[in-house]
């Protein structure tokens, strides 16, 4: 490895890296967060983050293109960068990484193609494999080597199961290939569930129910996120292991269907499973903090924590490098659904403190120790509840 850092695909000659598009810058993008924190404050968070495993349940931690129009084009290439100088900063041992997903649109204007998920997992891989700040993640072995050695672990996952069509021996090709996360259904129902756009909710098909258990069988997390509240229960029903709401909300909290009810959100933890609070721009609002801030985020995790317990929260922050509002806009026939049913809102361009994966646990840590919460709660929060949960899930 020579002194300059690494950038995606670098490996390449510069006229056959593909992207022809502008990125968006991966610090200062934004300006930063003021938690308004005493200087001993900060610096315990500081501790605590250094100290502890700290793991985000769900993040896309790669550029996009400066422009979010571009993003079409960008994606056309099967060539997503990873944000690698962004992560160094981000204090963070583990993302769960879930790649294009609803964006893949690689050889067509649908996502979710099993060739162009399959594209968008092996490009990654290759990036990675040429670089020496990024591991991939695959057991819990390799997330204690990351905390001890200094890197930054990718779980790479996907948000629904879609890709599998009706072929359930492709769980254990995903498997193979790396993926240690899998969603049920995204917004729209596939194979296996309704997904939580559908106005009927048809639950859990036995096809799902027979994909939920493979997925125990090989060591999967399940991921009930985008699926509809039926389809949590369902799942939470069939699984044998605990299961992931990896990045959320409570809907009692903000009404939209993008939001959990309160039998999904405690089945999740019956099953020994964590919640993870989404950022999303415009989801995880609040009638306190309606203009949508770290302060919103913050209250769907107290209101979670009061219905569930510490033992089952976490943070999926779902924050990207780039505008993620501009995003919705390019994306809003296949990402839409985040809103549906909102009270009015104003809206903001990007989430105050949760706006990219730099700035996220800095800023989650700081808000938990200026608000009371005890050193070994900010642990579980911060990655400890996601470990048990994963021991208890993967193989090894």
């Amino acid at each position: 490895m020579t002194d300059k850092p690494y950038t995606s695909y670098s490996y390449l000659p510069e006229n056959e890296q593909f992207n022809k598009v502008e990125l968006a810058p991966e610090l200062d993008r934004v300006p930063a967060y003021d938690g308004k924190l005493t200087a001993e404050q900060k610096s315990h968070a500081e501790k605590l983050m250094r100290e502890n495993i700290t793991i985000s349940l769900h993040d896309h931690p790669v550029r996009f293109p400066k422009d979010m129009r571009d993003t079409p084009e960008y994606n056309r290439t099967g060539r997503q960068h990873t944000a690698f100088v962004g992560v160094k900063h981000s204090g963070m041992t583990v993302i769960f990484d879930n790649m294009m997903d609803g964006t893949a649109c690689v050889t067509g204007n649908a996502p979710w193609r099993w060739l162009d998920i399959i594209t968008d997992i092996g490009m990654r891989m290759a990036d990675i494999a040429h670089q020496d700040e990024v591991i991939v993640v695959r057991t819990l072995e390799d997330i204690h080597y990351a905390k001890k050695n200094g890197k930054i672990g990718f779980v790479f996952g996907l948000e629904a199961s879609t890709p599998i069509e009706n072929e359930i021996e492709r769980l254990d090709v995903l498997y193979g290939l790396g993926i240690r996360q899998l969603g049920i259904a995204y917004s729209d129902s596939n194979a296996l569930a309704s997904g939580l756009s559908e106005d009927v909710d048809g639950g859990l098909t036995s096809f799902g129910a027979r994909c939920v258990k493979r997925m125990n069988q090989l060591g999967i997390a399940i991921d009930v996120s985008h699926s509809s509240d039926q389809t949590s229960v369902d799942v939470a029903r069939f699984s044998t292991k605990p299961i992931f709401m990896t990045h959320a909300g409570a809907k009692a909290i903000w009404p939209i269907k993008r939001m959990k009810s309160d039998d999904a959100l405690k089945a999740v933890a019956s099953t020994g499973g964590v919640i993870g609070m989404s950022a999303a721009p415009h989801t995880t609002l609040s009638k306190a903090h309606p203009l949508h801030s770290i302060d919103s985020v913050m209250d769907h995790l107290m209101y979670c924590i009061d219905l569930v317990g510490i033992d089952h929260v976490a943070f999926g922050p779902d924050t990207l490098y780039g505008d993620h509002v501009g995003l919705h806009t390019v994306f809003s026939g296949l990402l839409g659904a985040a809103t549906q049913g909102a009270p009015e809102f104003e809206r903001v361009k990007y989430v105050d403190g949760l706006e990219n994966p730099t700035e996220n646990f800095w800023n989650i840590a700081g808000w938990l120790v200026k608000n009371g919460f005890s050193d070994s709660d900010i642990a579980k929060i911060l990655g400890g509840n996601i470990m048990r949960a994963l021991e208890g899930i993967w193989i090894k």
